[in-house]
């Protein structure tokens, strides 16, 4: 039976910010969705057994963090996989490098855009944002890696990227874990504090680049 592969995430969202724009992983418009072969099988997200970490920094700082993913399934096809919708929920923002008491829920709150002095700008507004996606439209093989392009939505902006990842699969399970990658949050309106965007900022600045690993179990 025919199934089209639904919008979606994955994570953003998010990892180590670098100062280069052109470390950040290259974008091109959205691609068309992708509609499963007849003899394709969808396994369902092992939530519990997948993570997306990231990694930020401004001068002086560098913070890491994970989300989860809300929902997700792969295409899979002879074993191999064909396409797939994965969608994280922002509101599970967390950050791992600081300690509760010690600017932990501040940061949170910050980069999520909620509590007493939420502002929509700053960076993910989750309240009017909640969810991230990240669709598969293609998958190739490139020096013994496989390299997958799909479409990376973020606060409703879809732009299409290509990870590398290894992808690994036995009879019941598939195991999905991207090499690390960054992209440019400014590509996705995530502006605050962006010297690319805002002018005399010195040294209150946040890096544009974001590095991101994604680690995805999926289950027959």
């Amino acid at each position: 039976m025919k199934k089209t592969v639904l919008s979606l995430f994955v994570l953003a969202s998010m990892a180590t910010f670098v100062s280069c724009k052109d470390d950040a992983t290259k974008t091109t418009e959205a691609n068309e969705t992708v509609v499963a072969s007849l003899e394709a099988t969808t396994y369902k997200i092992d939530k519990a057994n997948s993570i997306v970490d990231w990694k930020g920094s401004k001068p002086g700082t560098t913070h890491t963090g994970t989300i989860q993913f809300m929902d997700g399934e792969a295409i899979v096809t002879d074993g191999k996989l064909e396409g797939g919708t994965f969608v994280f929920d922002m509101s599970t923002i967390t950050v791992t490098d600081l300690k509760a008491g010690d600017g932990k829920e501040d940061l949170e709150m910050h980069l999520k855009g909620t509590g007493e002095k939420a502002k929509e700008d700053h960076f993910f507004n989750t309240g009017k944002y909640p969810k991230g996606s990240f669709e598969v439209t293609a998958v190739t093989e490139e020096n013994g890696k496989s390299m997958i392009t799909g479409n990376l939505t973020l606060k409703e902006i879809s732009k299409s990227i290509t990870v590398p990842a290894m992808i690994t699969s036995d009879e019941t399970s598939m195991t999905i874990k991207s090499e690390p990658f960054m992209i440019n949050r400014t590509e996705w309106n995530v502006n605050y504090a962006s010297k690319s965007v805002f002018d005399d900022l010195k040294d209150k600045f946040v890096e544009d680049n974001i590095e991101l690993t994604v680690n995805v179990k999926v289950l027959k």
